[in-house]
């Protein structure tokens, strides 16, 4: 077993992770970032991104996640494949962190970028069209749909708010809901009624996603949960909107969290009711869930935590002059 110590310990390294780490290493706090299952987080599953800053023309989502990698080491991040299976918050900091490889992590600040995963139906078809008609978010992949067919699955604030969206790409969109009623907020109800452009199947659930004859996304095949009938809906694309579920197993009891188990932090800020404990990206964010936000709240974290560990020095500084 390896102890590793550093000023900050980054959990987590989607982009939120690794732009922490690169404003960290720059204020030379020697980061180290574990970097979980998933290296580079949901983008290295996304292929092509085109609402990145800085890319005129569309990047692919792994590449882009490895070219942050490649210079949050370039300025002297450490990276370390581990998985983070305990963690120690109460006694400090140093906070600690055990990983699934055994290692010890020590970190004077902590950053958690863990992220979190969309929720998917589980049906064939589903993970094998990822990405070629298949998706969880609209405002990433809508684009690409424009003057199509699409559907989206669910029925609270994500999916009606998902068809809406899509209403700016599309003249045909279709709500397929396993109930006979939704449960979004009224409001959003009352302008999802109102818009000639979405369709509103009720009593439906997907059974499986089917592909045409060039390997994208051709129609999916529907139940009705009253009569059992099934039938089919051609779609050019279709849009699993049935929430998001953030990486935060690890905090619970440990750390504020809301219903949905989002990291909770202060207003406008990444800081956490544990002072020197951080949280940025979507482990804390449900509502934007974008690359560039996840990593303007990692560069937050990180200059928040160089901000605490020079007050703290400060402070020390103080009390030792006091006790000559």
């Amino acid at each position: 077993m390896a102890i590793h110590q550093t000023k900050m310990l980054i959990i987590g390294s989607g982009p939120a992770g690794y732009t922490a780490a690169i404003y960290a290493a720059r204020a030379m706090l020697e980061p180290i970032v574990v970097q979980g299952l998933q290296p580079g987080g949901q983008l290295t599953i996304t292929t092509d991104v085109e609402n990145y800053p800085g890319f005129r023309d569309v990047v692919q989502g792994p590449w882009l996640m490895e070219e942050m990698k490649a210079q949050a080491e370039h300025v002297g991040t450490r990276m370390i494949w581990d998985t983070i299976v305990s963690v120690d918050l109460e006694n400090g900091p140093p906070f600690r962190a055990i990983g699934d490889s055994g290692d010890e992590y020590i970190g004077e600040t902590l950053v958690i970028a863990t992220g979190a995963q969309a929720k998917w139906l589980g049906v064939p078809g589903e993970q094998e069209l990822g990405g070629k008609g298949v998706s969880a978010c609209a405002t990433c992949d809508g684009f690409f749909y424009r003057g199509k067919k699409v559907a989206v699955i669910g029925g609270g604030n994500t999916a009606v708010e998902e068809a809406l969206y899509l209403t700016n790409h599309s003249d045909d969109v279709t709500l397929i809901h396993r109930r006979d009623s939704l449960r979004a907020e009224k409001i959003l109800q009352e302008r999802l009624f109102a818009n000639p452009k979405i369709t509103v199947l009720w009593n439906k659930t997907v059974e499986r996603f089917e592909a045409g004859a060039g390997g994208l996304l051709h129609h999916l095949v529907l139940k009705d949960t009253v009569t059992g009938e099934t039938s089919t809906l051609e779609v050019d694309g279709a849009f699993v909107a049935i929430g998001h579920a953030p990486a935060t197993e690890l905090f619970k009891g440990k750390l504020p969290m809301d219903e949905g188990g989002y990291l909770l932090t202060e207003p406008g800020t990444p800081k956490t009711v544990i002072p020197g404990v951080f949280a940025a990206g979507d482990v804390t964010d449900h509502v934007y869930r974008q690359a560039v936000t996840a990593a303007g709240m990692g560069c937050m974290a990180a200059l928040d935590g160089e901000r605490f560990l020079a007050a703290r020095q400060h402070a020390g500084a103080r009390q030792a002059e006091a006790a000559e």
